[in-house]
């Protein structure tokens, strides 16, 4: 049943703080948070765009750099500042036209539970908080910032036969 519902996925939509970086952010001295993140988690990312699957970033973060990130990964959608992510959820399945169970959403706190709930596919890192792995369908074995962006993209595309395509995978 798990790999049946990885064929079904379509698109892939991130939390950043606790998913694509690690959950404790050094303050710069200009009081932005910085974050480390893992560059397995980029190249799956970029991998995954180029095999045609939009992906989308959902943050209450507003840093400059976190754009930047993404973007250059080839991230289309990207929501900043995101108070209340289902609003931003809904829009991007409209710009995509793309269906909730057509999703996998990876989040990790309580602000990711209603897109979660929403979503075809919910998953988190292994160091979710306690009410986001309970409506989880895939809790990945890696913390967030520590390869669980990867995972769950390798995951999806190895259940689809895309992972290793000879043209695209060995570059950036």
């Amino acid at each position: 049943m798990f790999k049946e519902n990885l064929e079904k996925i379509k698109a892939f939509v991130f939390d950043v703080d606790g998913v694509l970086s690690s959950v404790c952010i050094p303050l710069h001295p200009n009081g932005e948070p910085m974050r480390m993140v893992n560059i397995k988690d980029g190249y799956a990312m970029q991998y995954a765009v180029k095999m045609g699957y939009p992906i989308a970033i959902i943050t209450g973060g507003k840093t400059e750099a976190v754009r930047k990130r993404f973007e250059g990964l080839g991230v289309q959608y990207i929501y900043m500042a995101s108070s209340h992510k289902m609003d931003d959820f809904e829009d991007f399945l409209k710009k995509s036209q793309l269906n909730p169970e057509d999703i996998m959403y990876m989040g990790d706190d309580i602000p990711d539970f209603q897109v979660m709930k929403r979503c075809g596919f919910p998953c988190c890192p292994m160091d979710a908080a306690p009410e986001i792995k309970r409506i989880s369908c895939y809790i990945s074995p890696y913390e967030g910032g520590k390869g669980c962006g990867r995972d769950v993209i390798e995951q999806v595309l190895k259940a689809q036969g895309k992972w290793m395509n000879e043209t695209e995978a060995f570059g950036w």
